[in-house]
């Protein structure tokens, strides 16, 4: 069976095309594309942590860099710009490069376990069950014994609430199939999305709902290094087994039957991919709100750029995401400065008019999926 599995081919981008004579895209070598995506992912950690409202030069963002990379000793009137730079810029886009890496691997996942190009990792359902959890914190104070825990422990459970119930509805004696999940986790998107809008409207203060819609809307603006590691861990995780099941994931692609004479159970298949979806989903909302259509666009962009095949894509697209999104979190910071937008916005803005283009496209066929 595991023989079978390791000749499985990739799925060609764009079989439609086959005897119509048009020419085959253009493609990026893929060496060099990633190394292109390794330099400028630390290029913008460094751009995030120096681009800001508070007018310090690129000398002085450096020397504090340094000093933190370092341990540096720092005089007594540098404290504040240190503590702008380190603890505030530098951990934002740190986080912001976890949760675009995050967003984008799942988002392949997802699309493949569905076998549907619309699908991002918010269609199960899990965001709009994370934003129960923290708007009940947000609003109502709920969980205050946990501090600054509270708001990312409730979203995260409140997540993992969510994909056992629709786990438990959309789950059959055949197991899991793309059209019951995909109708599921719509269903309980406006359940959820529902309980949130009345517990906003309940809201007696105007600031508890002001928080609680830039959450919603999804934001970076309460980063700090102490949410970094779980959310790093979860995304690290969900990445290898992502990137273990890329030649399976090929075989999904082409259809279950395909897939299963190829040596694939894609029941079982399926059931990991929507539980690692699930637990990274949960992992990135809890500290960053609901960021869509980076887990949507990025992975059909890097079809376009790579191909269909699962082990180009998941090498590309994390990276991809991570820079995306580092550069969409500057861009809300100083668009309105000092006034911050919500990161979802940025991203619905710039997705929108790039996702039209990609269809316009008469080349691509959204991965063949």
């Amino acid at each position: 069976m595991a023989t079978s599995v390791d000749r499985i081919p990739a799925k060609p981008a764009h079989p439609s095309r086959a005897g119509t004579g048009a020419p085959p895209p253009r493609r990026i070598p893929l060496p060099i594309l990633l190394a292109g995506l390794c330099l400028a992912l630390p290029v913008s950690l460094v751009c995030g942590a120096g681009l800001g409202a508070s007018g310090l030069s690129w000398a002085e963002v450096l020397r504090y860099l340094w000093a933190g990379l370092t341990g540096g000793a720092l005089g007594p009137d540098e404290v504040s710009a240190y503590t702008i730079v380190w603890e505030l810029r530098l951990s934002r886009a740190v986080l912001a490069a976890i949760v675009g890496a995050g967003l984008s691997a799942i988002g392949v996942a997802v699309q493949a376990m569905v076998r549907n190009a619309l699908a991002d990792p918010f269609v199960l359902g899990i965001s709009s069950g994370a934003a129960v959890g923290a708007n009940a914190v947000l609003i109502f104070g709920a969980l205050g014994a946990l501090g600054i825990w509270a708001l990312s422990t409730a979203a995260f459970v409140s997540a993992l609430l969510a994909m056992l119930l629709v786990y438990a509805v959309a789950r059959t004696e055949r197991g899991l199939t793309p059209l019951r999940l995909v109708l599921t986790g719509t269903a309980m998107y406006y359940g959820f999305s529902a309980v949130t809008t009345f517990m906003v409207f309940a809201a007696e203060r105007g600031e508890a709902a002001r928080s609680a819609m830039m959450w919603l809307l999804g934001s970076l603006s309460g980063a700090n290094w102490a949410s970094v590691p779980i959310a790093a861990g979860a995304v690290l995780a969900g990445l290898a087994h992502l990137g273990w099941s890329a030649r399976r994931l090929n075989a999904l692609a082409m259809g279950d039957e395909t897939a299963a004479a190829l040596g694939v159970d894609p029941g079982r298949l399926r059931k990991e991919l929507f539980l690692v979806s699930a637990a990274v989903t949960g992992a990135v909302v809890a500290v960053s709100g609901a960021i869509g259509f980076v887990g949507l666009m990025v992975p059909h962009a890097v079809r376009m750029l790579v191909g269909a095949d699962h082990r180009r894509v998941l090498l590309v697209a994390p990276l991809a995401g991570a820079v995306l999104l580092i550069w969409v979190d500057i861009l809300s910071r100083v668009v309105l400065a000092p006034a911050e937008l919500p990161v979802g916005v940025l991203t619905a803005v710039i997705g929108v008019p790039c996702f039209i283009l990609l269809m316009r496209r008469r080349s691509y066929s959204f991965g063949g999926i």
